[in-house]
């Protein structure tokens, strides 16, 4: 895991890591760099018994994520690759999908572009009232015609169409209406709000949620959603009686007795 941050903040209490895009003077646009700490701070939270719900928020009150940086862009000719020399946004993508944990965004002003997708790839969002929501892809000479298009699945395909082929922005209140968001609030009772849906979370079966977020995983994940409800059954099942007597038959060079498991 990497030593010092300086993209994002990651902080941990009653159960709840809260990470948080730092780079208020970019409108918390990313750059390589704040992908390699995102996907960093989602694994230590992933590996930390002690965490059982994940926030995603961003520093300042002007802005979530309004997607890649562009000034870097125009500085470097690329967005900057991590310290291993790629480009892991589509890592990012799927390591918040697979994450065993209830993954909240915490949508605190602009959600443009790739920020409008991060937010969409959380489990749950709840937005300030004065945030806004869009894709600006065709405009600017991009877009994402991977998990960018699960805005579909979760407000349809024709306002997921307009919202990417006419690159509006769009009110909290109105999102809301189509899906997008769970809940809108105040933008001074965001975090607050945030922490309330996160504690209620933490006081139910963390085994049940992993589950279930494999299961809704399967619907538009693929084969990469079926090895991950796989995996997640496996770390299951190694921890009971009937796989203790498979290994200790093998280590003790005799044929299984599985008639007790039956």
């Amino acid at each position: 895991m990497l030593v010092d941050y300086t993209d994002i903040r990651y902080e941990v209490s009653e159960n709840i890591a809260t990470i948080t895009i730092d780079r208020e003077d970019r409108l918390n646009a990313f750059r390589g760099r704040t992908i390699e700490e995102l996907l960093d701070g989602l694994r230590r939270a992933w590996s930390d018994d002690d965490v059982l719900v994940i926030i995603l928020t961003a520093a300042g009150q002007k802005a979530f994520c309004v997607g890649g940086d562009q000034k870097e862009y125009a500085l470097t000719g690329s967005y900057g690759a991590s310290s291993n020399g790629r480009w892991e946004i589509e890592d990012l993508h799927l390591m918040m999908r697979s994450v065993g944990k209830p993954v909240i965004a915490a949508v605190n002003g602009f959600a443009i572009g790739g920020g409008n997708v991060l937010a969409a790839i959380c489990d749950f969002a709840i937005a300030a009232d004065h945030a806004k929501f869009g894709q600006v892809g065709p405009r600017v000479g991009s877009f994402d015609a991977g998990w960018g298009t699960l805005l579909a699945s979760l407000i349809g395909e024709r306002r997921a169409k307009e919202m990417w082929f006419f690159c509006r922005q769009y009110e909290a209140v109105e999102v809301e209406r189509w899906g997008l968001v769970n809940k809108v609030v105040p933008g001074e009772r965001l975090q607050e709000e945030a922490r309330a849906w996160a504690r209620e979370l933490t006081a139910v079966s963390p085994t049940a949620l992993k589950f279930l977020k494999c299961a809704f995983n399967l619907s538009n994940g693929g084969l990469a959603a079926q090895a991950q409800f796989a995996d997640a059954s496996l770390q299951l099942y190694l921890k009971t009686d009937e796989c203790k007597e498979g290994r200790d038959a093998f280590a003790e060079k005799r044929k299984p007795d599985f008639a007790a498991h039956r």
